[in-house]
């Protein structure tokens, strides 16, 4: 075991000794784009595991280690980590857990904190907890990130976001059951070879990984008939954890819906944009605007990339730019509305609804307050601006049941059902 060593407030640090001989457990949130990441960080030589345990016992254990008022999604990441602890698989005395910090208005800045207090209780002090951050608010001798770390972890937001949108319009309709997660799993092996080797990641290469992707998809064989169309928005974590909204998706699939999920991508940029917004709304250093900007302007040049390569196939939708999304938004709601998924929330709802996916699940957690006013508090704004928007919030905290949240998804189904026969029918009548 790796002699512990304190920073001079008494935390625990993730030392270089560690890095050689510590497992670090990752929570779970998208698992395409988690498995790209997870990579690049083996590569880097830290022995990561992208945690994959399920179940009500996730709940129960985040319930023993954390308030109950505390936001939803900080208890269900806390409780997959004592779950995992406790499920025998790990030596305690060689295991580290790492976390993302964000340093914004939201409680995410604070799980770090909440955690610890977790092992604490749990009598497990002697696990470090690594802060997986851009800001500088933590810093271990054993883990750090450069540039080259970055780059690879932008490659697999877009990429992830390709391969999710791309999935998500051809697992309905496919001939070979399972055909589309195949070649998911497929080129997420290909794009992990391609990162150990330093390749896949400058534009021109991106472009032709992208272009490639999209071939295979628009390759696989497909049956189109009419489905009922749906988006999911949200907060960040119910919106893509499975086990964090009741494995939502697989239920919509079993309704025999088409989803459409938008990407991490347009959260990224929004993130970069906010802080070029401050300096415009409440002033800043110039220099500072002027690097972010050039953050700014590479993330947008890839999603060009991402955009031209979907458009190239014909038979799929191309996912808007966030350029496009933020636009949807004005006169609707500020740009200075920014905690949590401020205005970009409202903005998905806009943008699926003019996409065709205007039948929407928005996924409220239990304590993110801003959460509640971008999405449930906007919906009234948005059925004005499109009145086929057909919106349910549906409320996500350990005391609220599956069933009740699956029926009043089936309610907005039946509606949605409704229109596309009305829909169907009156497009016959065209003709």
């Amino acid at each position: 075991m790796a002699e512990l060593k304190f920073n001079k407030d008494g935390r625990l640090l993730f030392t270089k000794e560690m890095k050689k001989e510590y497992t670090i457990l990752c929570p779970m949130m998208l698992p395409i784009h988690f498995a790209l990441f997870v990579d690049v960080f083996r590569n880097c030589g830290y022995k990561v595991e992208l945690l994959t345990n399920d179940g009500p016992s996730i709940v129960q254990e985040g319930l023993k280690y954390v308030h109950n008022d505390t936001c939803y999604p900080a208890l269900l990441v806390i409780g997959q980590f004592m779950d995992a602890l406790h499920s025998g698989k790990y030596d305690l005395d060689r295991t580290a857990l790492i976390i993302t910090q964000t340093g914004g208005g939201c409680r995410a800045s604070n799980y770090i904190h909440l955690l610890r207090k977790a092992l604490h209780k749990a009598g497990l002090d002697q696990i470090p907890v690594i802060s997986l951050n851009l800001s500088g608010l933590e810093s271990n001798p054993g883990f750090s990130i450069d540039l080259s770390v970055i780059r690879k972890m932008v490659a697999g937001v877009v990429y992830g976001d390709a391969l999710m949108a791309l999935s998500n319009q051809v697992r309905p309709y496919e001939t070979e059951k399972g055909a589309a997660d195949a070649l998911v799993d497929r080129w997420v092996q290909d794009l992990c070879a391609q990162f150990r080797e330093g390749k896949g990641l400058g534009l021109k290469s991106e472009r032709e990984n992208l272009f490639a992707i999209a071939r295979d998809f628009a390759a696989i064989p497909v049956k189109r008939v009419p489905k009922v169309k749906v988006g999911i928005v949200g907060e960040i974590y119910v919106k893509y954890a499975a086990f964090a909204n009741n494995h939502l998706e697989e239920f919509l699939a079993e309704q025999d819906c088409e989803v459409n999920v938008p990407g991490l991508l347009n959260f990224a940029l929004f993130k970069v944009d906010n802080r070029m917004e401050d300096i415009k709304l409440y002033g800043g250093s110039k220099a500072k605007y002027a690097v972010v900007k050039v953050l700014f302007d590479y993330l947008t040049k890839m999603q060009n990339i991402f955009t031209e390569a979907i458009a190239s196939q014909p038979c799929f939708e191309v996912p808007a730019t966030y350029a496009h999304v933020k636009t949807l938004v004005k006169g609707v709601i500020g740009y200075g509305s920014k905690m949590g998924e401020g205005w970009l929330l409202t903005a998905e709802m806009l943008e699926l609804s003019e996409a065709g996916y205007e039948n929407i699940v928005c996924a409220q957690p239990f304590g993110c307050l801003p959460n509640h006013i971008v999405g449930k508090g906007m919906i009234h704004r948005i059925k004005a601006v499109n009145e086929r928007a057909n919106i349910v919030p549906i409320d996500y905290d350990p005391s609220q049941t599956k069933v009740n949240q699956e029926n009043r998804i089936k309610l907005m189904l039946a509606v949605a059902r409704e229109n596309l026969r009305d829909a169907q029918k009156a497009g016959a009548e065209q003709k």
